[in-house]
């Protein structure tokens, strides 16, 4: 299983960002094709945060397939460029940085 991860810094108007976001971005991944699960995730706590340098995490997204097959197919899939397209209208592309990681099973 492999995740693509996105975390989000805190934008000025958190509230307003978290309607967009739950609103119309996240309905829109969630039709991904290949996507087995979506997790969001509100930051409540940052121990350790020197690597972050000022920037406070707000929302971490973790998008869940079943190999990098799948996601690859799925990052080339309309509806991931429509999800795309979605999070620069609501701000979140100033926000994010994004990175994929092979889930480690024990």
């Amino acid at each position: 299983m492999i995740k693509y991860i996105a975390l989000y810094k805190k934008p000025a108007d958190p509230e307003g960002f978290d309607r967009r976001y739950f609103e119309s971005h996240l309905p829109i991944v969630n039709s991904v094709p290949g996507l087995v699960r979506a997790e969001v995730a509100r930051v409540q706590r940052v121990v350790l945060a020197g690597f972050l340098g000022e920037n406070e995490p707000h929302l971490i997204a973790e998008m869940y397939f079943d190999s990098e097959e799948s996601m690859k197919a799925a990052v080339q899939s309309p509806e991931w460029a429509t999800s795309g397209a979605n999070l620069a209208e609501i701000g979140g592309m100033e926000l994010v940085a994004m990175f994929s990681a092979e889930v480690v099973e024990p």
